[in-house]
């Protein structure tokens, strides 16, 4: 449950004001048909968290030893200090012609605009923390729901009324935190 609960939170903190939640709101806009955008970050969140919590559990069975959890560690400060960069949504990452659908277009969208992402790099090392990617990956699903859903139905008016510094500093201090964790857990080994 600890990992199910901890990816909840590292993912849905993180995710306030990347560049896949400026990506949904940009979708809503675009569609006005909020159910397939959000069956469209699911499907796709689920596709890419799934491949990345199975990454970071495979590497750390392959990686280990107190200097790799030291690594994974210091890989959340690196994402802490990470997350204190805004994201802005590149017109070149914006879909063009919607010939798809808001499903699919959606699906494709988020998955690309998610490989290499700080929510991905973080599911990694959540990954390779917990060794449990069903656990991971649904955790880290519903961190990117809860941040992802509210921009689908409420668009503008969510940016215009939290302040985005103000979360990317708690996301940033929940990395930090997992981070120092981390590491003084592997000292002690």
């Amino acid at each position: 449950m600890e990992a199910v609960l901890t990816s909840t939170a590292v993912v849905a903190l993180a995710e306030i004001g990347d560049k896949t939640m400026l990506l949904a709101i940009v979708l809503a806009a675009r569609f006005g048909k909020p159910l397939p955008i959000v069956m469209g970050i699911l499907v796709a969140t689920l596709a890419n968290h799934g491949i990345a919590a199975f990454l970071g559990q495979t590497v750390a069975s392959l990686l280990e030893g107190p200097w790799f959890r030291y690594a994974v560690g210091a890989g959340f400060v690196a994402m802490a200090i990470w997350t204190l960069v805004p994201d802005k949504l590149d017109e070149s990452e914006e879909p063009k012609a919607p010939r798809f659908g808001a499903f699919l277009t959606t699906t494709v969208a988020f998955f690309i605009v998610e490989i290499g992402d700080k929510t991905q790099v973080a599911t990694i090392a959540l990954g390779a923390q917990f060794q449990d990617v069903v656990a991971v990956t649904i955790g880290t699903t519903l961190g990117m729901m809860l941040a992802n859903v509210p921009a689908v139905y409420l668009g503008n008016a969510l940016v215009e009324r939290v302040s985005m510094k103000l979360l990317r500093a708690i996301a940033a201090t929940l990395f930090l935190g997992i981070g120092i964790w981390v590491i003084a857990d592997a000292a002690m080994i």
